[in-house]
Parts: C-alpha cells; structure tokens; sequence
C-alpha cells in the first residue's frame, strides 16, 4: 500500500514508490504542489523517477530531496532525505532519477514541495510547437490537445495564461491506458500520443543505452 509522510512545514512529502501520482495531490493541502502535473502516468512515483520526470518547465532532479532503492543486485541503496549533509563521492539521487530502471525501482522518495495561493490548469485543441517558450510549470499534449499549468501568485498566474485560452480542466487525466507496455521517449509513424518539453512519449518497454561512467556505477551497487 502507498504510504505518505507529509511535512506541511517543511514543504516535503516522504511518498513510496509505487504510489499513484493522483494519491500524492490527494494528500496535500491546498497551496501546497508536487513536481509533477495532475496527470496519472505509469509506474507512480518510481517510474516517474525513472523516466527524469514529466512536462515540467524546471530541473526535476533538483526537486528530488531523497531515494530509497532497491538495485538490481537486490542491494538497498539510501540517497539523501529531508536532511541533506554534504557528502563526498556521486550524487546517487540525481542519478537515480532519469535512469529508467537500470539503477532499480524506489521504495520510497523525498519530494520538494512548492507553495503556491493559485493554480490554474487550461486546456484547448493544439501542438506544443503552439506555446514554445512557455515559463508555465508544466506544458504537455495528449490527445491533440494542449494542457497548461501554473501555480504561484494569483496575478503571476494570470498574467502568464492570459493569452493561452482553452477551458477550465476540471478532471485529472488518466494517460496510463495509452501506455500499456510503458512510457518510453521515442517517435512513431504518427504523432506520438503524449508530448512534453522534451520527448515525444510512446508506448515500449525499451531504455535509452547507458553511458559507459553510468553502467560502471550502475554494476557496482
């Protein structure tokens, strides 16, 4: 089962692994906002990790304060926490994230939380290419339609959607069932079904090859 750890003070969240994404914006109070969109996406809060996050307009690692994982050799390997000493040797939580699997799956993870006083989530018919350049947090398309996200200072927020239009979302979208056999980077013969400020996303199971440095840290945990 999905265990939550809220710190509202702090602005953290300790969540496991296999938490769905959904659950975590469930738990938090209002003004407080993970590092990911309110979309469901495969795997939960580990295949997140993994795929170095989702649609966000920000450097995702450093939302990530803390990984507890399981490597492959079967080894639990602990980087980082809500407390985070100096320490010498490789930042194993950055390169945790964005490994798609081949460092292990989270057992759990210590999210940075942001504030924000208000939030809004439009969406309307169009292609990423239309809000190139976009400082919203989050930007995505799925489906033929464009998504937009920001949470901060009410007239921060306005300003910055002001002149993208569409509608009010009023649900979280599902994008699991587009990915049956997980969400992998790539491009297809047709539009791929979901894409983000970096990657077009499509259905496999397939890994990007691993830098020789990479691979080495990987075999040795």
């Amino acid at each position: 089962m999905p265990v939550l750890d809220l710190s509202a003070a702090d602005q953290t969240l300790i969540a496991s692994g296999d938490t769905p994404l959904l659950d975590i914006y469930a738990a938090l109070p209002a003004g407080l906002y993970p590092p990911f969109p309110p979309a469901e996406l495969p795997g939960g809060l580990s295949g997140l990790l993994q795929r170095g996050g989702f649609a966000q307009n920000f450097f995702f690692a450093g939302e990530i304060l803390g990984v507890t994982f399981r490597a492959p050799s079967g080894r639990i390997v602990r980087a980082g926490g809500r407390v985070v000493k100096n320490v010498q040797g490789y930042d194993l939580t950055r390169l945790f994230v964005g490994s798609f699997g081949q460092l292990g799956e989270a057992l759990d993870v210590t999210l940075r939380l942001r504030p924000g006083l208000a939030a809004r989530h439009l969406s309307r018919p169009g292609v990423l290419s239309e809000v190139a350049g976009s400082r919203a947090r989050f930007v995505w398309e799925a489906g033929g339609q464009l998504n937009l996200l920001h949470f901060g200072h009410a007239r921060e927020v306005e300003a910055l959607i002001g002149t993208f239009g569409g509608e009010e979302v009023d649900a979280p979208a599902d994008l699991r069932p587009l990915f049956a056999a997980g969400m992998v980077p790539g491009e297809s013969s047709q539009a791929p079904p979901v894409r983000d400020l970096r990657f077009g996303w499509v259905n496999g199971a397939g890994v990007p090859s691993m830098p020789p440095l990479f691979a080495k840290v990987a075999a040795s945990l």
